[in-house]
């Protein structure tokens, strides 16, 4: 069994804000070629509206198309009780749903605050845990915010509590825009953990000042086992000013391998899926190690 769990968000959080269409069938292949690659976890789409986020708007047509796909555990994203609707009837294992530390980066997000965004969350809880799903709470811009600037952490671990005691599956803590420091993150995520006690706890980092790896392995000295990556760096959040890419799935998996930590990931294969999201993305990709790699094996 794998040391860490990398759960690769490419196809929802890689793509969602790239202007350059992407085709169904295109997604679906990255998805196939992660899931080939050894990624059992993918954050595949998001439940959203199409008119905020074009990009998700084939959302349903992709999840039926993944259904048949043998070692795919699929994750999807929803911002609502409406989105959930849309979700229980499809083969998904986990919904991740996303709430804010801060009041207006949650209104500007998904035009809630804190208090009805947890509402609803805890009434979809009840039906995913009748419906057999299992859940998610991930908490945006955990380390900083893009309107409120500095975020006190006891808004992150009230929030944390809150969910914990309402028997939520998994817990995801969110650097939305980038701005953690590996003290804060070893800081943050010790205190996150202690109340988290057994359940499961994800970090989500974006790689906005070059800090991603640096903030990934102290989350893993802090006791963090489960890590929210995007192929080739790409993506970003729509609602998150300056938030640039993702950590890059194989950067992360180069590091954790290179210090015998088992990811359970095909390096080789992943360099392929991280090739393949740099086309389909129309932004240049913040993953490192795929061009050292590629450049060896040119010789160059």
């Amino acid at each position: 069994m794998p040391d860490v769990t990398i759960i690769d968000v490419s196809p929802r959080d890689g793509l969602q804000n790239d202007p350059k269409p992407v085709s169904t069938e295109e997604k679906q292949q990255l998805v196939r070629m992660l899931v080939d690659a050894g990624v059992e976890k993918v954050e595949v789409t998001s439940f959203v509206h199409p008119k905020k986020v074009p990009q998700m708007a084939d959302a349903k047509e992709l999840v039926h198309s993944l259904a048949h796909m043998e070692d795919l555990e699929p994750i999807v994203l929803i911002p609502n009780l409406k989105g959930y609707e849309r979700t229980k009837e499809l083969s998904v294992s986990e919904i991740n749903w996303v709430s804010a530390a801060t009041e207006t980066f949650n209104a500007k997000n998904i035009g809630m605050s804190i208090d009805e965004n947890m509402e609803q969350f805890l009434k979809v809880l009840e039906e995913a845990k009748q419906d057999g799903i299992k859940t998610c709470f991930s908490v945006a811009v955990s380390f900083g915010c893009p309107y409120e600037g500095d975020v006190d952490e006891e808004q992150v671990l009230r929030i944390v509590r809150r969910v914990k005691e309402a028997g939520v599956d998994r817990i995801g803590i969110a650097d939305t825009i980038g701005i953690a420091t590996p003290d804060h993150v070893e800081r943050l995520m010790g205190k996150v953990l202690e109340i988290a006690g057994t359940t499961p706890v994800t970090i989500h980092l974006h790689d906005t000042r070059g800090l991603g790896l640096a903030n990934a392995y102290m989350a893993y000295r802090a006791g963090v086992r489960i890590f929210e990556t995007s192929a080739s760096g790409i993506g970003g959040c729509p609602f998150a000013p300056g938030a640039a890419g993702n950590l890059a799935t194989e950067d992360l998996v180069y590091l954790f391998e290179r210090m015998n930590i088992s990811t359970g990931i095909d390096f080789e294969k992943l360099l392929d899926a991280a090739d393949y999201a740099a086309i389909l993305s129309s932004k240049n990709p913040l993953g490192r190690i795929r061009h050292v790699e590629r450049k060896k094996e040119k010789g160059n």
